[in-house]
C-alpha cells in the first residue's frame, strides 16, 4: 500500500479471514483480551454524560457533539479508555474510545482492554474494514440487524507487543489527522459552491439576467430593486396552491397503505435532486379514498418541520397535508417557479406559526409578495440557470468523490495497520 512495506516474516493465522500475519504478533480470541461490562445503569438516577449511537461518526470514531443528549432508560456504564462499539447495524461502524465517565447505549458494547492491549490500538482495530465485514456477516434480525458478544468474543483477534501497539496508533492518529484536514478543506469548497448556487439562483430570478435594464423600487422589503418591466405579486396570483388531503392520525394506520397508488412524503422531497423520481410508500383504495392524487409535473413544498423543500413530481401521487401543491398558470414556466421558490425559503419560513412543531398554511403562503418577469424571460433564466446549475453539479460531483477516495483509503490504512499488511511501527510521527 503507497510506499509502506510490510514485515520481513510472516505466519499463517489458520484464519481465513485473517490470512498471514506477522510472526511475532500473538493471536487470541477476543475475550481473552478485551473484558465485555455489562453495568447497567437507570439514567434517570445519574449525571453522568449520555452517549447514544447517534453521537458517533460512522468510520471515524469521532464523536458527534449534542448539548441535548440524554436517556431517560437504563444506560451502560463506561470509562475512560473503554471502547463502544454499535452492535446494532454493525455495518455503520461506531466506534468510540471514550475519554470520560458516562452512560452509553444499550446498543453499544462497552468493551474494556485488558493489560496487553492499548486502547486506541483497540478502537483502531474495530475501524478495520476486515473486522466490520466479518461481525456484519454474523448480525441477526431483517430490519434491525445486531451483532452479538457471543460472536464477538469468539473472533480471533491480532496483536503486536504493547509498545508496537502504541507506535501504530500513534502513526494512524497523525495520518488519520491528516486526511481529515484534507476532508474538512473538500467540504468547505462544497459549502462554497452551494452559497454560490444560492447567490446566483437568487439574483437570476429576482433581478434578472441583463443589469443594464431599468430597475425600479419593487416595495417589499426582501426583493429591494427589481427590473422595471417585472410585476411584483401575491403568491396566489401566479399559481393555484392545493394542500395534501391525506390527515388521518395516526399517520402509520396500516389500513390504508400497501397498494397501487403512490404516496410522497417529506422525506421523498427532502431527498429529491429537483424531481422526485421514486416513492417509498403507496396507498390502497381505502387511504386512496381519503386522499387526492396530484398530476406529474405538480411542484411540491414540505410545509410541516422542515419547511420550504421543493421538488417536482415526475409521476401521478398523493401526499400528506404536511406537503402542498403548486400548479401554476400558463404563464409560468414551471421550472422558473421551482427555483423562485427554493430562493423563497427565508420569506417562507418568517411566515411560519410554532406549535409542536414548525407549520405553514396555505393562507400564508398566498400572501407572500414575489416577483415575476415575462414568459419569455422566465424561458430564458431557466435555461441560463438549468446550465450554471450543471457546471456546479459537475465541480460538486468531482469534489464529493475525491472526498469518498481519501475516506476508503483511510479505512485501509487503518485496516492494513492492525493487521500487519504494513509496518508503520518504524515511521517517526511529529
Amino acid at each position: 500500500m503507497g510506499n509502506y512495506q510490510g514485515y520481513q516474516k510472516y505466519k499463517d493465522s489458520g484464519v481465513v479471514w485473517l490470512g498471514d500475519i506477522p510472526e511475532h504478533w500473538e493471536q487470541k480470541r477476543f475475550k481473552f483480551s478485551v473484558n465485555l461490562i455489562n453495568n447497567k445503569i437507570e439514567a434517570e438516577n445519574s449525571n453522568l454524560s449520555y452517549m447514544g449511537l447517534e453521537h458517533i461518526e460512522s468510520w471515524t470514531g469521532k464523536k458527534i457533539e449534542d448539548k441535548n443528549a440524554s436517556s431517560e432508560g437504563i444506560g451502560s456504564h463506561f470509562l475512560p479508555n473503554d471502547v463502544l462499539f454499535g452492535k446494532l447495524r454493525p455495518y455503520l461502524a461506531k466506534v468510540y474510545l471514550s475519554d470520560i465517565e458516562g452512560l452509553a447505549s444499550t446498543e453499544a458494547l462497552v468493551l474494556r482492554c485488558k493489560n496487553n492491549i492499548f486502547p486506541k490500538f483497540l478502537k483502531y482495530y474495530i475501524l478495520s474494514r476486515d473486522f466490520i465485514n466479518i461481525v456484519d456477516s454474523s448480525t441477526f434480525g431483517a430490519k434491525m440487524p445486531r451483532a452479538s458478544w457471543d460472536f464477538i468474543g469468539n473472533l480471533f483477534f491480532i496483536f503486536p507487543p504493547l509498545n508496537e501497539q502504541q507506535k501504530i496508533a500513534q502513526f494512524l492518529d497523525y495520518k488519520t489527522k491528516q486526511i481529515d484536514e484534507l476532508i474538512k478543506k473538500k467540504e468547505t469548497l462544497i459549502e462554497k459552491l452551494d452559497e454560490k448556487r444560492t447567490a446566483i439562483i437568487s439574483h437570476a430570478v429576482t433581478k434578472g439576467l441583463d443589469s443594464s435594464v431599468p430597475i425600479k423600487d419593487s416595495g417589499v422589503e426582501w426583493l429591494g430593486d427589481i427590473p422595471e418591466h417585472w410585476e411584483v405579486i401575491k403568491v396566489k396570483h401566479l399559481t393555484k396552491i392545493l394542500r395534501g388531503k391525506f390527515t388521518h392520525r395516526p399517520r402509520n394506520d396500516p389500513r390504508f397503505y400497501d397498494g397501487q397508488h403512490p404516496f410522497i412524503q417529506t422525506g421523498d422531497v427532502a431527498n429529491a435532486n429537483k424531481f422526485i423520481m421514486e416513492y417509498t410508500q403507496t396507498l390502497n383504495e381505502n387511504g386512496y379514498a381519503v386522499s387526492k392524487e396530484f398530476p406529474s409535473g405538480t411542484l411540491v413544498m414540505t410545509i410541516a418541520a422542515n419547511i420550504g423543500d421543493m421538488a417536482i413530481l415526475n409521476f401521478n401521487a398523493c401526499f400528506p397535508d404536511s406537503i402542498v401543491g403548486f400548479l401554476p398558470s400558463k404563464m409560468t414556466d414551471i421550472f422558473f417557479l421551482y427555483h423562485l421558490f427554493s430562493s423563497m425559503k427565508k420569506q417562507f419560513l418568517s411566515t411560519a406559526v410554532l406549535n409542536t412543531q414548525l407549520n405553514l398554511n396555505v393562507e400564508r403562503i398566498s400572501n407572500i409578495f414575489t416577483v415575476i418577469p415575462p414568459l419569455k424571460e422566465q424561458l430564458q433564466i431557466t435555461d441560463f440557470l438549468n446550465k450554471e446549475m450543471q457546471k456546479l453539479d459537475l465541480q460538486k460531483a468531482k469534489i464529493k468523490e475525491a472526498i469518498e477516495l481519501l475516506k476508503e483509503y483511510r479505512t485501509s490504512l487503518i485496516t492494513n495497520a492492525v493487521t500487519g499488511k504494513i509496518d508503520v511501527s518504524q515511521i517517526a510521527v511529529p
